[in-house]
């Protein structure tokens, strides 16, 4: 699916996505993927939904985020309390979604302003 934004294109926006990739201003990203709106796209370390550990939350801290959309692939899946519980210490939002709602939630709070952090997982 293709997204068009009225963002300013100095912001790291999510122009489209599919199966196994997520497109950041046009250009196109396969693998986990982290995406924060005044960063270029990195890659997340997080092997799967099923290897998510507590320190691949702790990580995100020092990307300062607000709130962090965790994308979870096809389907909406919510990984146990004690693997994010880091984030709800330090005051930081989570919200867990598929990948393609995270997509259009992200450049919705981005384009608001927000201290948003994407967390992408992506199914091979």
């Amino acid at each position: 699916m293709k997204l068009h934004a009225d963002a300013p294109s100095s912001l790291s926006t999510v122009t489209g996505y599919g199966p196994g990739f997520i497109e950041v201003n046009k250009e196109r990203h396969s693998g986990h993927l982290l995406l924060a709106p005044d960063a270029p796209p990195r890659r997340w370390p997080a092997t799967s939904f099923a290897a998510l550990r507590e320190e691949d939350f702790a990580s995100l801290l020092a990307l300062r985020p607000d709130v962090v959309l965790l994308g979870t692939g096809r389907q909406q899946r919510f990984p146990h309390p004690r693997l994010t519980a880091c984030l709800a210490r330090a005051g930081v939002g989570l919200e867990v979604m598929d990948t393609a709602a995270a997509c259009r939630t992200y450049n919705i709070l981005m384009a608001e302003g927000r201290r948003v952090l994407a967390a992408f997982l992506q199914e091979e």
